[in-house]
């Protein structure tokens, strides 16, 4: 039985830039992206907003560990993880073994790129201070998953897949 596994998970903050290096560093290497909040959403039939209001961020976790366990046993291609889905240890553990890209970005780039907020619920009520907060938080775990780190601060999208790439190999 061949099992798949992702060429690359990219991990980050929200405003990292995930989903379009994924896409661009998946066309590059002329294979699937996939996202697990895009995952996430299929599962539940709604988007992730409408997950936080209904049911709750635990319930929301406890999908994403679901939907990262599931896709890190499936995805062949390249991998996006939700920015908060390296908090559960369960999700760092099953990174191990894994070729996991940080994408790192500073607080002034992220706000830029996160439109205020805007479909991100965890990012509603304070944008700039919440961001600041998901930053601190998760760049520990960020760091302890990662292969390689890949700064994104005021950087166009392909030259950031340029750098993945030369970091796989490719």
């Amino acid at each position: 039985m061949t099992v798949n596994r992702p060429v690359c998970v990219l991990v980050g903050a929200p405003g990292a830039g995930k989903t379009t290096v994924g896409r661009a560093l998946a066309g590059a290497l002329g294979v699937e992206f996939r996202d697990t909040d895009e995952d996430i959403e299929r599962m539940a039939g709604k988007p992730i907003p409408e997950i936080f209001v209904d049911e709750g961020e635990a319930h929301f976790r406890a999908l994403e560990r679901a939907a990262v366990a599931a896709a890190l046993a499936s995805c062949p291609g390249v991998l996006a993880l939700g920015g908060g889905a390296v908090l559960a240890e369960e999700n760092r553990a099953e990174l191990v073994g894994h070729t996991v890209v940080y994408l790192s970005v500073e607080l002034t780039d992220a706000i830029k790129r996160v439109d205020l907020g805007v479909g991100r619920p965890l990012l509603a009520l304070n944008p700039r201070a919440t961001l600041r907060y998901l930053l601190d938080q998760r760049r520990p775990f960020y760091q302890e998953v990662a292969t390689a780190t890949v700064v994104t601060d005021g950087r166009d999208p392909a030259d950031i897949v340029t750098e993945v790439l030369t970091l796989l190999d490719r």
